[in-house]
Formats: C-alpha cells, sequence, structure tokens
C-alpha cells in the first residue's frame, strides 16, 4: 500500500479516542512542542545577571535576538533532507538531543561566545522540531489533526509565558546558570517517550511502522515552484514578522506613544503574548473543519490592522485594547501549522510543505524587528514602522486566495 493511500485510508475512518493506542505519541507531541520556545523566552529577562560574569555588548544582545528566527530558518529548509534517510521519530529524537546539548552548553557558558554558541545548538534543534510537528500529528492523528494541533500550539504559547515569570527569581535564588539550564530537563523529560517508540519499534498508532520517510527530492524540488507553498509562505511570514517585530519592540513602543510606564509596559507585552493561547486553542479546531478558511485568515489581517490603527491614532486610549487586537494578529501561526496538514496527502508532502513553510516564513520574520528598528531611528517615531507592518499584514490577504483553495500540494 502506497504512502497516499494509506494515508487517505486513515483519514477516511471515523476518529477513534484520542488515547486509544497511542498515547505515548500524544505525550512525546506535547512535550516536544514543550520545548520549542523555552530557550528563546529564557534568557532575555536575565542579561543584568549575564552581564555582571561577563560583558555583553548591545550588539551581542541583538545578535542572540536574531538567533531564534535565522536558526528556524536555516534548519527548517534542512529539516525534510534529513528525512530522506532517517524516520520522523528518529531525527526528531536527534533534534531533541542537539537541544539538550544546546541547553548544557548555555548553562555552563564562561564567556559570551559559548552562551552563543549553545544558543545557536539550542535553536538549531528546535528548527528541525518545529518542522516535524506536524507531520507527525499527521502521522499519529490523522482523524485528529485539528485537535492535536490545538494541543500543541496551546503548550508552545504556555511555554513562551513560563519561563519570564521564572527566570529572574530562579537566577536570584540559584544563578543565572541555573535559570537558562533548568529548561534541559523538559528537553530530557521529552526524549524519553520517542526513545520508548524506537527503540521497541513500536509505533504509538498501531496502524504505521517506523519507517523511513520517502521526502524524495522531486518533491523537495517542487515546492519552489508551488503557489501554494509560496502563499504559505507568506501567510506564515506575516505572522512571524510582526510578532517577532513586537517581542522586540512592544514596550518602548507603548511607553514612547502612550507614556507607559516601564512595568505597566511589560504587562502590556505578556497581554500580547497571551492571546496566542486562545488562538491557539480555536484556530486549528476551526480551520480543520472549515473548507474554505478564508475568514479566518481575514480575521487575522483585521485584528492586525485594527490593533496598529489604535495603536497610531488613539495610543493613549484604551492601549490594551490595541495591543490585544495586535496580538491576535498572528492567530495566523496555528492556522499555518494545521494548513500544512490539511493542504497535504502524505507524510513526505507534509514534510516539503512544513520545511518549505517555516524555512522561508521564519528567514522574513527574522527581518521584522531590524526593519522596524531601522524605521524608527530613520523617522524618529512609530507611525511608519506601524505603516509598514500594517502593509505586511495585507499581503497575508492577498496570499489567502491561495491557501483557501482546498487541493492538495500533491495534486496541484
Amino acid at each position: 500500500m502506497t504512502e497516499a493511500t494509506r494515508d487517505a485510508a486513515a483519514s477516511a475512518r471515523p476518529p477513534r479516542p484520542l488515547w486509544q493506542g497511542r498515547a505515548v505519541a500524544l505525550l512525546g507531541i506535547l512535550l516536544v512542542a514543550a520545548n520549542l520556545r523555552t530557550a528563546v523566552a529564557a534568557l532575555s529577562p536575565i542579561f543584568t545577571e549575564i552581564r555582571g560574569e561577563f560583558p555583553v555588548s548591545s550588539v551581542g544582545v541583538g545578535l542572540l535576538g536574531m538567533l531564534p528566527p535565522v536558526c528556524f530558518a536555516l534548519f527548517g529548509l534542512l529539516a525534510p533532507v534529513f528525512t530522506r534517510r532517517l524516520a520522523l521519530e528518529a531525527v526528531l529524537l536527534c533534534a531533541l538531543g542537539v537541544m539538550l546539548a544546546g541547553h548544557v552548553l548555555r548553562a555552563t557558558a564562561g564567556s559570551f561566545a559559548m552562551l552563543a554558541i549553545g544558543s545557536a545548538v539550542t535553536f538549531a534543534g528546535m528548527g528541525v522540531g518545529n518542522v516535524l510537528l506536524p507531520p507527525l500529528v499527521k502521522r499519529y492523528f490523522p482523524d485528529r489533526i485539528g485537535l492535536v494541533t490545538a494541543l500543541y500550539a496551546t503548550v508552545m504559547s504556555v511555554s513562551t509565558l513560563l519561563p519570564p515569570l521564572v527566570a529572574v527569581p530562579v537566577a536570584d535564588a540559584a544563578g543565572w546558570h541555573v535559570s537558562v539550564g533548568m529548561w534541559a530537563l523538559v528537553s530530557v523529560l521529552a526524549i524519553l517517550p520517542w526513545l520508548r517508540i524506537l527503540v521497541t519499534h513500536r509505533p504509538a498508532h498501531p496502524e504505521h511502522d517506523v519507517e523511513l520517510e520517502e521526502a524524495d527530492r522531486s518533491l523537495i524540488r517542487r515546492i519552489w515552484r508551488s503557489g501554494l507553498a509560496w502563499a504559505m509562505a507568506v501567510v506564515f511570514a506575516v505572522s512571524s514578522l510582526n510578532a517577532y517585530a513586537m517581542f522586540a519592540w512592544l514596550p518602548q513602543l507603548v511607553h514612547d506613544v502612550a507614556g507607559t510606564p516601564p512595568a505597566e509596559a511589560g504587562a502590556l507585552l505578556s497581554i500580547y503574548a497571551g492571546m496566542g493561547i486562545p488562538a491557539g486553542l480555536l484556530v486549528p479546531l476551526l480551520a480543520a473543519r472549515m473548507r474554505n478558511v478564508t475568514a479566518l485568515i481575514y480575521a487575522g489581517v483585521a485584528f492586525f490592522v485594527a490593533g496598529y490603527a489604535g495603536l497610531i491614532f488613539l495610543p493613549g486610549v484604551a492601549t490594551w485594547l490595541w495591543v490585544a487586537f495586535a496580538g491576535l494578529g498572528p492567530l495566523l501561526f496555528p492556522l499555518s501549522l494545521v494548513l500544512i496538514n490539511v493542504r497535504t496527502r502524505t507524510h513526505a508532502g507534509s514534510v516539503a510543505l512544513s520545511g518549505f513553510t517555516q524555512g522561508l516564513g521564519y528567514t522574513l520574520g527574522a527581518l521584522g524587528p531590524l526593519a522596524v528598528g531601522i524605521l524608527h531611528q530613520a523617522t524618529g517615531g512609530w507611525t511608519v514602522p506601524l505603516v509598514v507592518l500594517t502593509a505586511t499584514a495585507l499581503a497575508a490577504a492577498a496570499a489567502g486566495a491561495v491557501v483557501a483553495r482546498p487541493v492538495p500540494l500533491e495534486d496541484r
């Protein structure tokens, strides 16, 4: 039986209980999701403590800020290459091992160079994990794509919120090395279920064997000429670019345009990040049931536009509302994750589309903080940067017409 026939048959069956015969895979997917943002969010709150041990320049801080999307992009594009010779589970296990090694390097760093190297290693593993989660959901939960995507997208949102809350207290109590290194434990926990699956050669989904993933060269080459792939990459890039720009600049932005005190500006950033939780819960469930997802794409664009317009024209009135609207715009992120599976018929297609979408999307996303910083410095204000961000959001509306067509990648 071919992979496409197998996937079609699995998708046609009535949904089974979520835990039936695949509890280990569900646990593994959620634990991997818990690892994909911790190292990104754990570092910036404790730069003061780190600078107390060795000097870190502003350029160095900027470099560390650019490392996550750059590594996510590079290793997102490389992930489909790795799956040509190894099963998805084996590549994921290697990625988790790389994350663990990176956490250890960061925790033992005695210089900025070693801290940067350890961070790059960790983000490289995360970049591969980002790409592999959607095809793993398709492999083990073809009947529950929307639900499992919603669960792991929510876990990713929580894992983004948690590290900044505990980083400083732990650093004060036990030192910054412990504060950045303790997340290695989460990597160890995530390794265990996938190790069990590979060692016993018994995948948690009894209808699939752990076998070679055939992300063949022709499909990977063809995807660069696919209108769907480019449209998906644009939608993902809009979400990534705007989110990274806001995480980098929102506190200063609201301080300058609304006179928001630093503590309140930090709370507004938490509101922005917190909007990812309801989006992650609801959007994949809706997208998996909708034949035409245009309305969800337009909703994300509308939230971006409303949030930025409020910050431009009425920044001092209900600032939290404009920030919340802007924070709902990245609902395009969980939407992209579920569409990677909904718009493909095979595991190989899912791997290829996931790698292309996230690799190119994060490449463009890495430009967000830099572009906003340059525009702010050039104009001395925030109106032009916000107008440019609004224009990028409108690009997602244009791409949405292509993404909304319910035709699988393999049939285009």
